[in-house]
């Protein structure tokens, strides 16, 4: 059954519905007011009449005890169940109105994050659209840089392509001058020679007029006695700078050498003389071991005969230096020597003084040497086949007297030619050169 009751508070009005305790029968049965007053609240109920409590008594308000008596029980009771519904119901609704709240205020929250977010988004759109601009504009400059290029590098091969005709025709002008000058050069060296020859024996045949003693002097040269070194002539009274001939003591080895009888009191024995470029100093380990050259004009005399000799007694050497501007110097050790063959004639130096720098050009401790086909140096490169020449090399260090002769003009930025580093630099290449012993004793 549906019984249905209305009810006046003094707060409000509440419909009560849905109980199933009565029969549906009540639904067709007269109905009655019922007005019960509970505190500062007030009831007014419509409830059904059963059949056998009608009565003939007219229903009088707020006298529900008085006329009703039988019923006041069962109103009481409906009365509290219907104060127990709208209890439910109120917590309900209080249940109701706070998730309602709730979710009206997360919905609100999601609306600020989501309107937070599409200003972000829009942001970041800016900026992207911002960064597209900028990135377009630079990619136009760069291809306006890189067009630009492209113009001067083609600028640039065509004046190289110039320069390269033009070096190489001055190239092919160069060659052909520099053979030109070899010719004279070797044309100049042989009158030079022939010169010397014939000034030399004019001399002589003067010394031999004047002179009572000098014909001794004279034959002594001709009929080419030998001696230990230049020193030795010397004090037998051979005075006269020329080619004497040299025999190393207890062997019949015999060596052509020019000895110098003027300079610092004269007795030097020349070892190495440079002049002119007249003769190839880059050769092999044997060459160098048993001489080569004109000891009339640029020779190397041997490190077999110049070991054997120094190492007999103590000897001094001296280095003699001129550049191209008309400039000497000079180097000189108070002890020199040259170590054996299975030493790869390593060079010993002591004691230096002298103009060409108050270093040493020879790398000390001495060093090997080495030669085009044996490479005794400290150097991976091998200094004897990039420097030319044979020499004590360290590590294509600071001194190459035996290296390629450039003239005159050409001598700069050499760094193959004749070095000696403390005097001039690494590339320039000198005019002359000699290198000369005696005794420390003379």
């Amino acid at each position: 059954m549906q019984l249905a009751a209305c009810f006046f508070l003094g707060c409000g009005i509440i419909l009560a519905s849905g109980y199933n305790s009565f029969s549906k029968s009540m639904e067709t049965i007269g109905k009655k007011q019922y007005q019960v007053q509970h505190g500062s609240c007030s009831y007014t109920f419509l409830l059904p009449e059963a059949d056998n409590c009608r009565s003939s008594t007219p229903y009088v308000s707020n006298a529900v005890q008085r006329d009703a008596p039988l019923d006041y029980d069962d109103s009481v009771q409906r009365l509290q169940l219907l104060e127990n519904i709208m209890e439910n119901n109120t917590q309900w609704l209080m249940k109701v109105l706070n998730q309602t709240t709730r979710l009206e205020l997360q919905l609100l929250e999601h609306s600020l994050s989501t309107n937070k977010l599409e200003r972000q988004i829009s942001d970041q759109t800016n900026e992207i659209t911002k960064l597209q601009e900028k990135n377009s504009f630079l990619e136009k400059r760069v291809l306006e840089m890189e067009d630009k290029h492209m113009l001067q590098l083609k600028s640039i091969k065509d004046e190289k392509d110039q320069l390269q005709v033009l070096v190489a025709r001055q190239n092919s002008i160069i060659e052909e001058l520099e053979k030109q000058l070899v010719t004279a050069t070797v044309n100049n060296s042989v009158l030079q020679k022939q010169q010397h020859d014939l000034m030399e024996t004019v001399h002589s045949l003067l010394t031999m007029i004047s002179t009572p003693n000098s014909k001794s002097k004279f034959i002594a040269k001709e009929e080419q006695i030998s001696f230990k070194d230049c020193a030795e002539a010397f004090k037998s009274g051979l005075t006269t700078s020329g080619i004497y001939t040299l025999t190393v003591s207890n062997t019949a080895q015999e060596k052509k050498a020019y000895c110098d009888m003027e300079t610092g009191g004269g007795g030097w024995t020349v070892i190495q003389k440079r002049e002119d470029g007249s003769v190839d100093f880059h050769r092999t380990w044997k060459e160098y071991k048993m001489g080569f050259g004109d000891p009339a004009g640029e020779y190397w005399l041997g490190n077999e005969f110049v070991s054997q000799l120094t190492n007999q007694k103590r000897y001094v050497l001296k280095i003699q230096l001129k550049d191209w501007e008309g400039n000497e110097a000079y180097s000189l050790y108070d002890h020199f020597s040259l170590a054996s063959e299975e030493q790869k004639y390593r060079i010993y130096l002591k004691g230096l003084t002298g103009t060409a720098g108050k270093i040493s050009s020879i790398s000390q401790p001495g060093n090997d040497f080495s030669t085009k086909d044996a490479d005794n140096d400290k150097c991976i490169c091998k200094c004897s086949q990039m420097l030319t020449g044979g020499w004590w090399f360290d590590a294509c260090g600071p001194s190459n007297l035996n290296g390629m002769y450039y003239p005159l003009r050409q001598n700069n930025n050499k760094f193959n030619g004749i070095k000696w580093y403390y005097w001039k630099g690494s590339g320039y290449s000198l005019k002359a050169t000699t290198m000369m012993i005696r005794p420390a004793d003379f």
